[in-house]
């Protein structure tokens, strides 16, 4: 780098001023000699020593004045020098690579670094990168929050032109100067960060605990041990909360109201809300172990805010099947526990309640459409006809929004198509269901509370009147607004749900051979041939559907595999990998095979049969998309797991879709989730 510097400005004009004198003095010369030639002559004369005696000291004394200058300068920039080290601001100068070429002493205080530290910035504060530094960014300035041990600071950094600070100069002059340097400012904000935290944390949170089966339980135990157990619940709680120094109010018989500070909550999710577990102790005799649901509400801009949050996060704790915490805030909502099966309800008075409301809904609407889940299986196929013999025994027309149909669903399908008996717009698409939706239509979801993965997500924006019917346990994104919801997680499948409303729908509902075929199919499926998540209720709904004329051999010969099929399921079973020797992990090539997400899931169900394999996932390749079945019996809450890959599903049967994905990648994205949760203890 070569660098030319002159003088300039006032100081070169005050240099200058003599050669300015002489030229006017050769002027004067001029008009002399107009008036005397010898006065003139004599002028000249002097002018030329003049001109030489001048021109000579100039030559002789800028390089001793510039030696002045840049000795002053330097004595100048030393005095600026001490100042910026002694400055109690930390400071830094770095270079254009991000690599600190100066600190000054608060800056080695903050940083614990001795003087001389010419490493890049990035080794004291790793979120500086060099590609976000000032210059390399397209940006003058940048700032950043980093911290350093406990303390928290502001960095704020600033481009610095060489060649700016050179033509700002007032005495010299400089070309050629190219390059740049970043000034490193840290604002400490330890003290606001603390103060903010401690004002966050003493903020109000608002809680709603629920006792999930406080009849059931009050029935397995004697009448007159009933208020001790009672008490012994009450005492729990209350102690519980108390030493969280947080306030429990008991509203009615089975729901309390919790008030805390926001850091108790903080204490509560470190311990994973172990008073899930701690009111399950509670034992004087009963057979049934109480258990209780939280719904924690909290950084609402207002308590009310808090409160609704509060209702919320309880809603789809006891939609997700009881016995957990939900966490609900502004941006994110959290769960904890959900590792124990729902209990069945004996009784059918919800859904005797829900049976008459979808039945005064239907009888007020003009049209009836119904739909599932995209790619439909037999469950929601089989819903969707008990909605539509609903529609029509009350005098409604009703359309079922069906588009793809998978080759293990066409028999069903064709069942209905190819039949006189339905009209010819019973199945429709999405696209013609927009088409033809009127303003006094209603829309029937089955089998899904997901908006996003139902046959059509459009159709529910072209609806005002939604109802929804599902057995699945609700995650984050709901289909809000319905109209209607009855979402019970401890049902075996919506086919069972739709069996109940419909023995209560009419006097003498009667269903035809094939309604009542799909409809027990769907059921027979979703238990894996009884085997899974039956009860009571499961076997009466199957009771019905056959005296409605199911036909069981019928089903049977329907679902048989064929050989190829049958080949890729055993394939995938022969070559699971069992991981942590509890968790069977396979992938179903589905190359030759018309429904591949069908036959992973019935791999995941065989997988299952392994002694000592407590969860099975099957990866399946479909559509772009890598599917993930993922089953269990009774020991590992898949739901969880799947929820955590962006997915849901039940306790023992749940799925996700990875996009963008590989069958490596999937499996490495399944070992990563379950190594996280054993860790956090989410999985034993």
């Amino acid at each position: 780098m070569k660098n030319s510097v002159k003088l300039k400005g006032r100081l070169k004009s005050y240099l200058q001023s003599s050669l300015y004198l002489g030229f006017l003095l050769i002027a004067v010369d001029l008009l002399i000699y107009l008036i005397n030639y010898r006065a003139g002559m004599v002028l000249t004369c002097f002018l030329v020593f003049y001109f030489a005696i001048t021109i000579a000291l100039m030559f002789y004394n800028k390089p001793i004045i510039i030696n002045e200058l840049i000795s002053f300068a330097t004595q100048y920039g030393q005095i600026q020098r001490r100042l910026l080290r002694d400055l109690d601001l930390p400071h830094a100068l770095l270079d254009d690579a991000g690599k600190i070429i100066w600190t000054n002493i608060a800056f080695e205080k903050a940083v614990d670094k001795e003087k001389g530290y010419r490493k890049s910035i990035t080794t004291i504060f790793p979120s500086i990168t060099k590609e976000r530094l000032p210059g390399v960014n397209g940006e003058d300035e940048a700032e950043f929050s980093v911290e350093y041990g406990p303390s928290n600071y502001t960095a704020k950094l600033k481009k610095i032109s060489l060649k700016e600070m050179a033509q700002n100069s007032d005495i010299i002059e400089a070309k050629d100067y190219e390059g740049y340097l970043i000034a490193l400012y840290l604002f400490d904000e330890t003290a606001l960060k603390i103060a903010l935290q401690e004002v966050d944390d003493q903020s109000l949170a608002v809680a709603l605990i629920y006792l999930d089966n406080y009849e059931e339980a009050l029935e397995s135990v004697e009448e007159v041990r009933r208020s001790l157990l009672i008490a012994l619940i009450d005492r729990k709680v209350n102690k519980y909360i108390a030493s969280l120094d947080g306030i429990c109010k008991k509203m009615e018989k089975d729901k309390y109201l919790v008030v805390m500070r926001k850091k108790a909550v903080s204490l509560l999710q470190e311990s994973r809300f172990d008073i899930l577990e701690d009111v399950k102790t509670v034992n004087i005799g009963n057979e049934m172990a109480v258990t209780i649901s939280v719904g924690v509400g909290l950084s609402g801009l207002t308590y009310a805010q808090n409160y609704e949050f509060a209702r919320n996060a309880i809603d789809l704790a006891l939609g997700r099947g009881g016995d957990q915490a939900v966490v609900k805030m502004p941006e994110n909502i959290i769960y904890y526990g959900g590792k124990s099966q729902q209990v069945e309800k004996s009784t059918r008075v919800k859904a005797r309640v829900k049976a008459h409301a979808l039945r005064e809904i239907i009888s007020v609407k003009d049209e009836i459409y119904v739909m599932g889940h995209h790619l439909g299986d037999t469950d929601s196929f089989g819903a969707s006809i008990g909605i539509y013999r609903i529609a029509a025994a009350l005098g409604k027309q009703a359309h079922i929004v069906l588009n793809n149909v998978t080759a293990s669903m066409q028999p069903m399908v064709d069942m209905f198509r190819n039949n006189d008996n339905y009209e010819d717009d019973m199945i429709i698409s999405g696209t013609q269901a927009i088409e033809m939706i009127g303003n006094n239509a209603v829309l029937v979801v089955v089998d899904v509370n997901k908006p996003s993965i139902t046959e059509c997500p459009d159709l529910l924006k072209h609806c005002n009147s939604i109802v929804v019917l599902d057995h699945h346990r609700q995650g984050a994104e709901v289909i809000e607004n319905a109209t209607l919801s009855y979402v019970e997680a401890y049902a075996s499948s919506t086919c069972e749900m739709v069996s109940e409303i419909l023995q209560y729908i009419s006097d003498g509902m009667k269903l035809k051979s094939e309604e009542a075929a799909c409809l027990y199919a769907g059921i027979m499926i979703d238990t894996n041939n009884f085997m899974t998540k039956t009860g009571v209720r499961t076997f009466e709904a199957a009771a019905y559907l056959r005296r409605n004329g199911a036909d069981v051999t019928w089903i049977r010969k329907l679902f048989r595999d064929d050989a190829a099929e049958y080949k890729a399921k055993a394939d995938a079973v022969s070559q699971a990998e069992i991981y942590r020797q509890s968790y069977a992990i396979s992938i179903c090539h589905g190359e030759h095979v018309q429904s591949p997400t069908v036959v992973g899931a019935q791999a995941a169900n065989e997988l299952l049969n392994i002694k000592g394999v407590k969860a099975s996932f099957v990866l399946t390749e479909y559509d772009g998309l890598i599917y993930i079945s993922a089953r269990s019996i009774d020991e590992v809450n898949v739901q969880v797991i799947m929820e955590r890959m962006g997915g849901g599903g039940h306790m023992t049967m749940a799925g996700c879709q990875l996009r963008d994905s590989s069958f490596d990648g999937g499996i490495i994205v399944i070992k990563n989730t379950l190594d996280t949760m054993i860790e956090e203890g989410e999985l034993s």
